[in-house]
């Protein structure tokens, strides 16, 4: 049940949703925005949020995901495997190996949003390292180019 939470998050973007985001991107850029509550009143916006709403339109009308979370914001461990994209056990042995610090509710546990963006943000750089390491070593060998029988027939 908390999967289909998550999964409601991130709905795909329609063509009509596509195209009245371009219109408020492009209607943002060419004038400073206002925040007008449901009374009328209007309040300019502080240049950093309109900038950070200014790339949240761009990135979503560019099929990007958005997610955005309170610092505080504690993930169960189904929330944290999908946002991983691992399986649940597959997370708890990260967690219970010490990679990602957690904390018990009850019998349940709990990872800060935090905690678990600076693993993945930790993890994925590894992952570009050995990537460009793996490139460097092939180029150095004379590999990286060559076509091996089994990847392709002409």
């Amino acid at each position: 049940m908390q999967g289909d939470a998550l999964s409601a998050l991130h709905p795909p973007v329609t063509d009509a949703d596509a195209r009245e985001i371009t219109a408020i991107y492009e209607n943002l850029l060419q004038r400073h925005p206002k925040l007008v509550g449901p009374d009328g009143t209007a309040r300019l916006l502080p240049e950093s949020l309109y900038t950070f709403l200014c790339q949240l339109l761009a990135d979503i009308n560019e099929g990007r995901s958005v997610t955005i979370l309170q610092e505080g914001a504690q993930l169960t461990t189904v929330e944290g495997a999908k946002l991983l994209g691992v399986s649940r056990q597959f997370f708890v042995s990260l967690l219970e190996s010490g990679q990602i610090p957690y904390f018990m509710v009850g019998t349940h546990r709990r990872v800060y949003a935090r905690d678990l963006l600076a693993f993945k943000a930790r993890r994925d750089a590894a992952r570009r390292a050995a990537l460009d390491k793996l490139s460097r070593d092939e180029a150095e060998a004379g590999t990286y180019d060559l076509i091996t029988s089994y990847d392709f027939e002409p």
